[in-house]
């Protein structure tokens, strides 16, 4: 688990599919490979890029070793008849471009039993209110690694409110430049240092 957790940190999109079909060969669940090698491995690719000690290129190398392993377990996920928890609609900011931090939330969510839409990158603030109206999850979530398409966020609850769904959603926000402090002030649910903190943010939502 150790070397899978490693392969992805290092990007081996080439070595990562065959590592983890030879744990699955083992009798090892999808769930433990999620939480104790993919997850991890791209949380601490997470906090490397946070810190300057490595850069987006290296991120997007890993992500896409992620993303190698995870389309190798997606189909065992969807066939294993559970009922989802809950229902997420996640997506990054306008005029961001930037797609890893969500995609690991997504990760993290679709692990835990939820469906899960994705709006993808660039989203405006009416999409969001409007894949609210549609969809009515319990969880949204706004990212943002540009400081600034942060005012977006605060957009995006006030149109989300101007559709009468606020009290109906927990908003969670998160990304590089964001912090507890802007949460509070642009009046989210919660701040989301981590996919993990999402995640578990978002299963006691629906708890």
């Amino acid at each position: 688990m150790d070397e899978l957790k490693q392969m992805v940190v290092d990007g081996r999109e080439d070595l990562v599919p065959a590592r983890v079909q030879a744990l699955l060969d083992k009798g090892v669940g999808v769930e433990e490979i999620m939480k104790q090698a993919l997850i991890p491995a791209m949380d601490e690719v997470g906090g490397l890029f946070q810190k300057g000690e490595i850069y987006l290129p290296e991120m997007l190398v890993a992500a896409e070793a992620m993303k190698s392993g995870m389309k190798v377990l997606e189909p065992l996920i969807k066939g294993s008849g559970v009922k989802p928890i809950g229902k997420a609609v996640l997506g990054t900011m306008s005029g961001d471009m930037h797609d890893i931090g969500k995609n690991l939330v997504i990760m993290s969510l679709e692990g835990a039993g939820f469906t899960v839409i994705d709006l993808g990158m660039d989203v405006s603030p009416s999409a969001f209110a409007e894949a609210v109206k549609t969809h009515r999850p319990q969880v949204v979530g706004l990212s943002a690694l540009l400081s600034s398409t942060m005012p977006f966020m605060k957009k995006a609850i006030e149109a989300i409110t101007a559709s009468g769904l606020r009290e109906t959603v927990k908003i969670m926000v998160g990304g590089a430049p964001v912090n507890q402090a802007f949460a509070t002030e642009i009046g989210a649910d919660f701040y989301g240092r981590d996919s993990v903190a999402g995640k578990n943010f978002a299963v006691k939502a629906c708890a």
